[in-house]
């Protein structure tokens, strides 16, 4: 009997769409005025997807330490690429920053540190308890402050890996941390067009968007081949590194 929702697969699929919403406003001239505002608003749910994904493979996965190795090697390639980019494109004002590997790989090293590094160590690695979570700290306010997206994406991280049980409780934490983030980003501009403005570019709150998707999620991992393993691994960059040539070949 097929499950009702959709898997984890075809939800990356669909977010990998939306991905690309967020980013084609790099190219001259492709969209009109204010709607790259409005795109960069209703993708919000993508990097929140990606980091629930991280976690249920954190929770998943055989290896934790491979899973979360794996994350900081595929930053490194789009670091390097960004960079080798950035240095062919600057003539024309392209510059490439984005890394949400980096973002994840992040979140997971501090998960690891505070949960263990394996499934079974999780109750029996207190020897070094507190050095760690100590660690774990200090990386995670660097990640917060420091990676792409990471106010949002490092806290979101952890409320799904400590209400992973509890579905009710982690929509409402998540609920929590969106008004926080709002709080947080909210600024009055003297005319209301101004402020609606601020409120489309300076969008994390609008993280909360992810939670249709969360409850159309039926928990199944879907298509387990190795393309569907390094689809977003591959994707991620790939599309943005096509977009920045795309806009650096119609710019005169």
């Amino acid at each position: 009997m097929k499950t009702r929702g959709l898997n984890a697969f075809q939800l990356k699929l669909f977010m990998a769409f939306l991905m690309v919403f967020d980013h084609i406003y790099k190219i001259p001239g492709l969209l009109p005025t204010g709607w790259d505002g409005i795109f960069h608003l209703l993708t919000r749910c993508v990097g929140a997807w990606f980091a629930f994904s991280a976690v249920e493979g954190f929770l998943h996965t055989r290896n934790r330490v491979a899973y979360n190795a794996r994350l900081f090697i595929w930053a490194a390639i789009m670091q390097l690429g960004n960079s080798i980019l950035t240095l062919l494109f600057q003539g024309k004002g392209i510059y490439l920053g984005n890394n949400i590997f980096l973002t994840l790989a992040c979140g997971l090293l501090v998960l690891n540190l505070v949960f263990g590094l394996s499934k079974n160590s999780e109750e029996i690695m207190d020897e070094k308890r507190y050095l760690r979570i100590g660690v774990a700290v200090l990386i995670g306010l660097a990640a917060v402050f420091l990676t792409e997206g990471g106010m949002t994406i490092i806290p979101l991280m952890l409320l799904s890996y400590i209400f992973r049980n509890q579905p009710a409780l982690r929509t409402l934490s998540y609920m929590v941390l969106a008004f926080l983030l709002f709080c947080l980003s909210i600024e009055i501009y003297p005319t209301m067009g101004a402020t609606l403005s601020m409120m489309l570019y300076n969008s994390d709150w609008a993280f909360i968007t992810v939670l249709p998707f969360l409850h159309l999620y039926n928990g199944e991992r879907g298509y387990n081949g190795k393309w569907g393993k390094y689809f977003f691994y591959i994707f991620y960059p790939a599309h943005l590194w096509i977009i920045a040539l795309i806009a650096y070949l119609v710019q005169r």
